[in-house]
């Protein structure tokens, strides 16, 4: 999965985390369905939002974009209520578009394994394949992937004509005309013509974050590498590209009060709010959305639980209580119902038994040796189960989470999802009740 917009399910409300698995879960099965297996290598969160407009412009039920998939091992063998339509066909095409271009660009600066010729050769099968497949199914929606493809091959002259001290918008407008093609064409699928001119306007600047983002994260990389870079070759300093990221994200909300929606709350979320928080995640937190979101109060003092805006108290006496629960070691609640009361008291939280590491006073599980650790780990990976269970380590037999809840809220909105709503006073959309509404502000004081 890549792209910029990453949306944290803490702060999602229960029925737009649903309709953000449903579009996610849909691309990826469209991609399968349309262009085969390898195809859903393509499944980014961008793309994605192709379908999310689709299904927003559209004045029909909900059940009308919705099919029931079968199981899959990425939800836990669970059987799921997914988008379908032209929406997700479209989103499919774009998504499988974009990444023969991305291929083929690593296939022409030779980064890493594309340096060596039989795994570069392969790639340039695989581009021209998926471009025959893209524009096929385009079509079929009435979109022509041509577009894309002609961006993509203007954009490789581009960078090889650009100058030093150029405007590094001349190296975005390749992508900018793609994704506002695609966004527009969102409009026509939806029999919302009036739509198309400013939903072409905010994937326009959609195109541009995306690619000063995806520029800015990789600067440094590139410098040690020797890879070319846009700001680098512009000479464009990274607090000129931050201004041009904050006006772009500013410009895309602007342009979306003009689209009429039947349903504007997801897509407030990804665009309005998502595109914020890429931002802060590539430049850093600045003014009060950083205090707000680390505790702090719009001056960066203390905030209402009597933390600054580090998160730690500024006087000792001030700091909240830690909240034990009644039997835990320490608090004098006695033991749990059932248990001995000889024995040290064990939170009811922490799973017992076989599995779940050691009894009380119990001997830890002995580390399994490397050839056994890799075959319980080869069965593992292939029931997806180191993806997104809980699970004991192959190796050590340690209990740990999922990758995917190890990298899912904390690593990009710094949010403790047991802080209850203090992570998330700058996102109204999940904390205020404008869930239904898709109001444009929030009413906490957060520059929202």
């Amino acid at each position: 999965m890549f792209g910029i917009i990453r949306p944290c399910r803490h702060k999602l409300s229960e029925r737009l985390q649903a309709s953000w698995m449903a579009h996610l879960c849909g691309l990826c099965l469209a991609l399968r369905d349309d262009h085969g297996q390898l195809a859903r290598t393509a499944t980014n969160y961008d793309g994605l939002i192709i379908s999310v407009l689709v299904e927003a412009q559209a004045a029909r039920e909900d059940s009308s974009w919705r099919r029931t998939a079968g199981p899959c091992p990425l939800r836990g063998m669970r059987t799921a209520s997914v988008a379908k339509g032209e929406g997700a066909r479209l989103a499919a095409a774009v998504s499988l578009a974009l990444a023969s271009v991305k291929i083929r660009d690593h296939v022409e600066d030779r980064d890493g394994v594309f340096a060596r010729r039989p795994v570069a050769a392969g790639a340039r099968a695989v581009t021209r394949r998926w471009d025959r497949q893209s524009a096929g199914s385009a079509s079929t929606v009435g979109f022509d992937t041509a577009v894309l493809l002609d961006a993509a091959s203007r954009q490789g002259e581009l960078e090889r004509s650009l100058l030093p001290g150029s405007s590094v918008l001349l190296v975005t407008e390749p992508t900018e005309t793609a994704t506002s093609a695609a966004f527009a064409h969102t409009a026509v699928i939806a029999g919302r013509p009036g739509n198309a001119a400013p939903l072409a306007e905010a994937g326009r600047l959609f195109g541009r974050l995306a690619h000063l983002l995806d520029a800015a994260e990789d600067q440094t990389a590139d410098a040690a590498s020797g890879a070319w870079n846009p700001l680098t070759a512009t000479g464009t300093d990274r607090a000129e590209a931050e201004r041009l990221c904050r006006d772009a994200v500013h410009g895309i909300r602007l342009a979306l009060r003009e689209v009429e929606l039947s349903d504007r709350s997801l897509v407030h979320v990804l665009l309005g709010h998502e595109t914020r928080s890429a931002v802060d995640r590539v430049f850093g937190r600045t003014g009060h959305a950083a205090n707000c979101r680390t505790g702090g109060g719009a001056d960066g003092g203390t905030g209402a639980d009597g933390l600054g805006a580090a998160g730690v108290a500024e006087h000792p006496q001030d700091a909240p209580p830690r909240q034990v629960p009644p039997g835990y070691p320490g608090y004098p609640g006695g033991p749990y119902p059932g248990q001995d009361p000889n024995q040290a008291p064990v939170p009811p939280w922490v799973p017992q038994g076989p599995g779940f590491g050691p009894p009380p006073g119990g001997k830890p599980p002995h580390p399994r040796n490397l050839l056994a650790g890799c075959a319980v780990w080869a069965l593992m990976a292939c029931s997806c189960q180191l993806l997104c269970c809980e699970h004991n380590d192959p190796f050590s037999r340690e209990r740990r989470k999922g990758f995917c809840e190890r990298h899912d809220c904390c690593d990009h909105c710094d949010c403790d999802p047991g802080c209850g709503d203090c992570c998330n006073c700058c996102d109204c959309c999940s904390n205020c009740g404008c869930d239904n509404c898709g109001c444009d502000g929030c009413d906490c004081g957060c520059d929202c």
